[in-house]
């Protein structure tokens, strides 16, 4: 923070990062979108240096992948790779569930609200990207709460690969959480343990049923990685497609 409380402006490393996790989330770039360092870096006109280290955080974070001679590109999670997230986190979030039930202190009660109004916000202001990143951070801060850093390292693993998922096989408009679950959800954490494990049981089973198969989704990749491309370079009318693989 500036000596004004008014908000640093972001680095250069920072505005690629959020660029392109947006971008991701928001299924602008397809999966399997190769991600080439010298073209980012014209488009988002920074050196190759500052793209490589947002790609760096990007694959630190599971949302893209770094493959040795053969750079950086979108990942391409599979049914099968939803099937298994889903298994691990209700296996991890209803025990993080039923032992936190009752135990929750009024502050972190109103954290957990604070985050759910924002989910809610960005739901409605139609930012499906930042939904789906404070929809992660309130089951991570959940996880946080329940003292475990094991379960938290769990979380941290399954988590990236939820969220694209959700941008892949959501249909469009679906929210990534819907928020007054989460509402519901610290309802019973006010309760008995067992209840607060079936409605975290619950919650998870209704987002893996919001997965649908991408239909048409496969024949409009390259027309949607164009369009964002297009936008990284407003100055010039030549418009270059990723390579798509």
């Amino acid at each position: 923070m500036n000596d004004d409380d008014t908000p640093a402006p972001p680095t250069a490393t920072e505005r690629v990062y959020e660029g392109l996790y947006t971008d991701i989330l928001e299924r602008r770039l397809a999966p399997g979108t190769r991600l080439r360092e010298e073209e980012l870096a014209a488009r988002f006109e920074v050196s190759r240096t500052v793209v490589r280290q947002a790609l760096q955080r990007l694959a630190q974070e599971q949302v893209i992948e770094l493959q040795h001679n053969r750079g950086a590109q979108v990942p391409a999670p599979t049914r099968d790779d939803a099937r298994h997230v889903f298994d691990a986190r209700r296996v991890v979030e209803c025990e993080i569930a039923r032992r936190l039930a009752g135990r929750l202190r009024a502050e972190q009660v109103a954290e957990l609200e604070t985050l759910v109004e924002a989910e809610a916000r960005a739901q409605a202001q139609g930012d499906r990207a930042a939904a789906i990143r404070l929809s992660g951070e309130f089951h991570r801060r959940l996880a946080l709460m329940g003292g475990n850093p094991v379960f938290v390292r769990m979380l941290d693993g399954l988590l990236p690969t939820t969220s694209l998922l959700t941008a892949l096989y959501q249909p469009a408009g679906t929210p990534a959480c819907v928020a007054h679950r989460h509402v519901e959800l610290i309802a019973a954490l006010s309760g008995t343990g067992a209840s607060a494990a079936t409605e975290m049981r619950r919650h998870l089973q209704e987002i893996e049923r919001s997965l649908e198969e991408p239909r048409v989704r496969a024949g409009t990749r390259a027309g949607r990685s164009r369009d964002l491309f297009q936008a990284y370079r407003e100055d010039s009318g030549q418009v270059l497609s990723p390579t798509i693989e």
